[in-house]
Order: C-alpha cells, then structure tokens, then sequence
C-alpha cells in the first residue's frame, strides 16, 4: 500500500507546484505595469502574449531571449514602438517569461 502512495503524493506536488507557479506568474504579472500595454490575447500597444508565445515556441532560446527583453527592453521587434524596460528582478523576468510561453502549449 506504500509503495502506492509514494507516486500519488509525487504527482499531487507536481500538480500543486505548477498551479501555485501559474497563480504567481498571473499575480506577478498584475503588480506588474505589463498590462498597461499587453493582454493575453489580443494585441494592444505591444503584442498579445499569446502571439509571443508563438512567435518564440520550439526556440532553444526563447526564455532567455524574453527575459532579456522584459528585463532590458526592446525596440524593433513588434513594431516601431519600444518596450522599456521594466522594474523586475531576473526570477521575476523568468517566472513571467516561462508563463508566456506556455500560452502556446
């Protein structure tokens, strides 16, 4: 019966730790002046995240190229106007950028 419960109790943490991960990238994000200029789905001033998470899946690169750009900005990429940068620290840079680009899965 042990053995059993070893693999149940592993995956109820895996479930847990990813729902708590996605509720603080959401919670981040509304602290955040991101939504000023961004929405999940459709473009504002800067793109819609989901249309980052597209543009970025399957690159080897895409979280740390996102998190160089959330963290020092960007200008050129999405049209004629920058992105700044903003006020977050790199974990709070990574956290964001993982949660955008699971949007495309």
């Amino acid at each position: 019966m042990k053995f059993y419960l070893l693999p149940l109790v592993a995956v109820a943490a895996m479930t847990a730790a990813h729902t708590a991960s996605a509720a603080t990238a959401e919670e981040l994000l509304q602290s955040k002046v991101c939504i000023a200029c961004h929405t999940v789905d459709n473009p504002m001033v800067g793109p819609a995240y989901k249309l980052v998470s597209e543009k970025y899946a399957g690159q080897d690169d895409a979280k740390e190229h996102l998190v160089a750009s959330i963290t020092k900005g960007s200008q050129g990429v999405w049209g004629p106007i920058p992105m700044p940068p903003n006020q977050v620290t790199d974990e709070e840079a990574g956290i964001l950028a993982d949660w955008i680009l699971s949007l495309s899965n």
